[in-house]
């Protein structure tokens, strides 16, 4: 059980990438290859990657659309021979002559393209940020880029996700977000390849931060083996996980761990010093009518209550005390409020305080199912229901969330006729699957949510009346971050949700300021990618006006703020500059802060002495 290597410094991966690109026989004025596969080689490949793809950009990318809204960038998601498999996001930032190395099966391998975040970030098997000059090729100098490797369940770099942007606008959080991103990916590769079939171990410092992405994740089998565990989970033990025993990581017998409650929290120690908290998952047990397809949402911890979402806002506190009068009652709650609001957590919140607590609890989110899709998903199917249907069938997610909460999000982009059978649903209480003529009765509550005007889409013609009276015989509103009166408690809660246990210098006093003055259109869900980003940037120093992500200045239609005056230095004097690049250590970042300028600016400056 070898430690983790420690990772290369910057400079060393800088320096170490320019070596193998002359060694290749590039040189600074060489054309990037690309070595685009041919067309039928392209489909070969997408049709291999296909599950990769999809997980991400079903599973993970959701998550991260408040930071990549305003962000000038492009996303892509390359196999570990650094051939491009898809991309998200704008592509105006590239240069004309370039187009064809962001497409699907171009190369950035540094033999072929020089360094750059895809190639040099599988080179080290670590993630890198490469800004422009820091490309060997000058063909490559218009981006930055910052990119980490994607592991899979053997510990083998499988993916690389990069995040590139014009230079000339770099996103300073470029970094902190691909690695969220990558470990992400991550996860649900490894959730989805064992499919609940073996026991899921998820620990981490604290009680917060139990089911952030940061967790450390680990497969066990009945006997102990460790069949896989995430990159995290390495970090935390300080050991390279690969075929030990649960036993050998924790002070606990296997029969101990076992007898663990699911779905409530425990702590163990570690075989060193460190004590983690945890959560256990036990295998699942496939119905006898077909196996399970789709993860159920996992539990949430015992830390997330009613009585914690709110901290003192009227209108929350109106909200969690209207929904607990009808806790055990058999009236359906619509949850209306602005995407971001909190309206899967405040549902969770509600599923643990009720009875049914124990049994499943199934978010459903409609909008992200395809149309053609949503029927099958939630009602289940027959095998042979349709092309391309799983031959064991499915019993669908209504099915899934038997006995316990089936909570239906955006349920406003709901498909008419889907609508017209859940209706059945609700009004019967049973399930007939896609292609079956057989009944399956259900017991279960369900929350629907939507961020649009349901009577509005009622009178566009667009969702049933008759199903719009049956979902909401309550309907609770979740105000926007902006008008809430207990913002300055929420920020410092997300703050400590998200923080490692060496981060106890807080939030400055200048981003709360900048916090309270945010318009958050993403509501809490941007502030909490928002804070994460912070942390990842601010490491062990206080959360300060540098540190946050330049789409968050975009949303307050100001500059980034600097923390301090800038220092009076003639941007035309080249050896004064180079000076104060020596006496920052050569950090251009720091020091263009420093002089009030940006890092392309301070680039500029100092190749014109070149």
């Amino acid at each position: 059980m070898a430690a983790p290597a420690l990772p290369l410094s910057h400079d060393a991966i800088i320096q170490d990438s320019w070596s193998r690109c002359r060694a290749f026989g590039l040189d600074h004025q060489s054309a990037p290859a690309f070595d685009q596969l041919p067309p039928e080689a392209i489909a070969r490949l997408l049709e291999s990657q296909h599950s990769l793809v999809q997980t991400t950009h079903q599973e993970v990318l959701p998550y991260y659309e408040n930071i990549l809204s305003n962000s000038n960038c492009l996303i892509m998601l390359a196999d570990n021979q650094g051939q491009v498999l898809t991309s998200w996001g704008t592509q105006r930032f590239i240069e004309p002559g370039l187009t064809r190395g962001f497409s699907a099966g171009a190369s950035w391998m540094e033999r072929c393209s020089g360094t750059n975040a895809i190639g040099t970030a599988l080179a080290c098997e670590q993630a890198v940020h490469i800004e422009h000059d820091e490309h060997f090729l000058k063909a490559n100098r218009f981006m930055t880029g910052s990119a980490a490797p994607i592991f899979d369940a053997e510990r083998q770099v499988i993916a690389v996700l990069d995040v590139s942007s014009d230079s000339y606008l770099p996103p300073s959080h470029t970094l902190g977000m691909v690695k969220m991103m990558s470990q992400t990916v991550e996860n649900r590769l490894i959730l989805n390849l064992f499919h609940g079939q073996h026991f899921q171990l998820t620990f981490n410092t604290g009680l917060n931060n139990l089911d952030s992405q940061w967790a450390g994740l680990l497969i066990f089998d009945e006997s102990g083996q460790v069949l896989s565990a995430n990159r995290r989970a390495d970090n935390l033990l300080g050991i390279s996980l690969s075929r030990v025993s649960v036993e050998s990581l924790f002070k606990v017998s296997l029969s101990e761990l076992l007898n663990q409650p699911e779905g409530l929290p425990f702590a163990l120690q570690a075989s060193g010093r460190n004590r983690f908290q945890c959560l256990l998952k036990r295998p699942k047990q496939a119905p006898v009518q077909a196996p399970l397809v789709v993860e159920p949402a996992v539990t949430a911890p015992a830390g997330i209550s009613l009585s914690t979402l709110h901290f003192g806002d009227s209108r929350v506190e109106k909200a969690v005390r209207q929904a607990e009068r009808l806790l055990e009652k058999d009236i359906p709650l619509l949850i209306h409020g602005e995407t971001g609001v909190g309206k899967e957590v405040f549902v969770k919140a509600l599923h643990q305080a009720s009875s049914r607590s124990k049994q499943s609890f199934i978010a459903v989110n409609c909008a992200a199912i395809p149309a053609e899709l949503v029927e099958s998903e939630l009602f289940g199917y027959e095998k042979g229901a349709f092309t391309g249907a799983n031959q064991k069938g499915s019993i669908g997610l209504i099915r899934k969330a038997d006995k316990g909460t089936l909570f239906l999000d955006e349920i406003g982009d709901m498909p008419l006729p889907t609508q017209a059978r859940l209706l059945r649903v609700l009004q019967e209480r049973c399930v007939q699957p896609v292609g079956s003529s057989e009944l399956f009765p259900v017991d279960i509550r369900i929350i629907s949510a939507t961020n649009r005007s349901l009577r509005e889409q009622v009178q566009l013609g667009r969702f049933r009346e008759d199903l719009y009276y049956r979902i909401g015989g309550l309907t609770l509103e979740l105000p926007p971050l902006r008008e809430r009166s207990d913002k300055q408690a929420l920020f410092k809660r997300l703050w400590e949700q998200h923080r490692e246990p060496s981060q106890w210098a807080g939030l400055s006093r200048e981003v709360l300021e900048l916090f309270s003055r945010h318009p958050w259109p993403g509501n809490l869900r941007q502030v909490s990618s928002v804070i994460q980003v912070a942390l990842a940037m601010a490491e062990e120093q206080p959360v300060r006006p540098e540190h946050l992500p330049d789409d968050f200045f975009v949303d307050l239609e100001m500059e980034p703020v600097d923390a301090a005056q800038p220092m009076a230095v003639d941007l035309n004097d080249a050896e004064e500059l180079n000076r104060q690049l020596q006496a920052a250590g050569g950090n251009i970042s720091h020091l263009a802060r420093r002089l009030g300028v940006s890092r392309n600016t301070l680039y500029k400056r100092l190749r014109q002495t070149e």
